[in-house]
This record gives C-alpha cells, structure tokens and sequence, in this order.
C-alpha cells in the first residue's frame, strides 16, 4: 500500500525559513512527477509547487521566489523549502502526484505567527 508521511512543519514567525519533507513509499518513484498541496482551514487543496522526474520545478505564481521543491529519488523524498515565511503560508501542506492520483497522509501544519 501507498503510503505518503510528510513532516517538518511548525509554529514559526515570519521571515523565518522551513523545509517540509515527504516520504513516499512507492516504486517507481524516481519516474513519477511530485507536488506539493497546501489547504488553508475550509478551503481545497491547491497546488503550490510541481517537480517532474527530471527535477524540473514549476510554482504557483503566488510562491514563486520564495518555495523551492526538490527530490531524492533513492530516498523517495520531495522536499519543500519556504522561504520568508508569511502569515498566508499557514495551512497544511501535503505531497501526491500532480493529479493526486495516490491516497493522501496526514499532511504537516505550518503556522506563521509573531
């Protein structure tokens, strides 16, 4: 079975930096394309950064410069860097395939607060 484990969030003030890992325990994993999902209280999962197999990142406009997503296929890990951390970050943030074809884990919160 599919698992997805992602951690590495907190309660952290902006401006400070975090990196959210994630988990896979698939095969194949170095051949599929990963992403990372954010859900703010209420509100769908939305789609903040994609990396391809070949370690190719796209972002949503709105992280842009500041979130950076990364691999380590003998690992099966993505990695999510947040970089100056703002209020509208908090959520809880998840990884799955871009289509969110595998079955979802808990997540992890990050909580931007003074």
């Amino acid at each position: 079975q599919v698992q997805l484990a992602e951690s590495g969030g907190g309660l952290v003030q902006p401006g400070d930096s975090l990196t959210l890992s994630c988990v896979a325990s698939i095969d194949m994993f170095r051949f599929r394309n990963w992403s990372w999902f954010r859900q703010y209280p209420g509100k769908q999962r939305e789609l903040v950064a994609t990396i391809s197999s070949n370690g190719s990142p796209t972002y949503r406009d709105s992280v842009k410069g500041r979130f950076a997503i990364s691999r380590d296929n003998p690992k099966t890990t993505v990695y999510l860097q947040i970089h100056s951390l703002k209020p509208e970050d908090t959520a809880v943030y998840y990884c799955n395939t871009p289509t969110a074809v595998l079955s979802w884990g808990q997540g992890t919160q990050v909580t931007v607060d003074s």
